[in-house]
């Protein structure tokens, strides 16, 4: 069984659309999959939809970004770390209402970085970005807007090769705080969803993940143990970033705990890589239907 929980749209900052990601997802010979995007769920009535017409199974995801931080590390200062919430109702109120406040402050959040990037490129005898330039950016986005939307618009007009050279020269110097969700709050609302809430990519060494605190996997879970058990139910155990020895130890993990095992590449077709991991068949069964 072929199974990806992790995938992103062009709702939040995937290339595909949920048409062509269900395409591809139907070629690939996928079984049961996720479209989980950042802050958004929008297209989940369209993803419930055109994967029950393609015999995929599909359950509702999202991926939130929560600021957490822990006394023993990094002298407690706050960090990002991402959880997963599935199978909660896309209807709810108290989500979409959550939801459309933070895509809100993404939309100031945006503004502001574009701020600081002037300052930067003023520095440097470079053009400004303009209102017009801002609402290019904002025409890019069919969902939630995010430096990744600005990376490739710094691309489209030059002033950096790549993506990755947007981050590393401009927009981690430039960033302004996102918007503060905290775990308790996160859970609350995807479990008064009917919902799970997962801790996303947890070791991945690129990303928003407890890797940011320690690379120990031991200390990672009892970081976990500590200060997440009330509020998460399981944890993405398979990830791309993820190696093998951190798959084993997270698993390990989950059944001593008790909590679900999930995964998923993190595809956002750039490039497509869903349903490349070879996720355990058992993890389907953990969704009741």
């Amino acid at each position: 069984m072929i199974i990806d929980l992790h995938i992103h749209s062009s709702a939040s900052d995937g290339k595909y659309t949920v048409t062509e990601i269900v395409k591809e997802a139907k070629n690939r010979k996928i079984e049961f999959m996720a479209i989980s995007d950042h802050d958004n769920i929008n297209c989940q009535t369209q993803a419930i939809a055109e994967t029950k017409n393609a015999g995929i199974r599909y359950v509702t995801g999202v991926e939130l970004n929560v600021t957490f931080s822990h006394p023993k590390y990094k002298e407690g200062k706050p960090v990002s770390l991402d959880f997963l919430g599935y199978q909660f109702e896309p209807d709810n109120k108290a989500l979409k209402a959550k939801l459309a406040l933070m895509a809100k402050y993404r939309e100031e959040r945006a503004a502001k970085i574009l701020d600081n990037l002037n300052a930067e490129f003023r520095k440097e005898g470079i053009a400004v970005l303009t209102k017009e330039d801002f609402h290019q950016i904002e025409a890019s986005v069919d969902g939630t807007l995010g430096r990744p939307h600005i990376a490739d618009y710094l691309v489209k007009k030059g002033i950096v090769a790549s993506r990755q050279e947007a981050f590393d020269k401009y927009l981690v110097k430039c960033d302004v705080p996102k918007f503060p969700l905290y775990l308790e709050e996160a859970s609350k609302l995807v479990r008064a969803a009917g919902g799970k809430l997962v801790l996303a990519h947890g070791n991945d060494p690129h990303g928003t993940s407890l890797a940011t605190l320690t690379k120990d996997l031991s200390e990672q879970t009892a970081i976990i143990k500590e200060t997440m058990m009330p509020y998460i139910d399981g944890l993405e155990c398979w990830h791309t970033r993820h190696t093998p020895e951190t798959t084993r130890h997270y698993l390990t993990f989950v059944k001593e705990n008790r909590l679900m095992a999930t995964g998923g590449s993190d595809c956002h077709q750039k490039p497509v890589v869903m349903g490349t991991l070879d996720i355990l068949s058992w993890v389907a069964d953990q969704f009741k239907k």
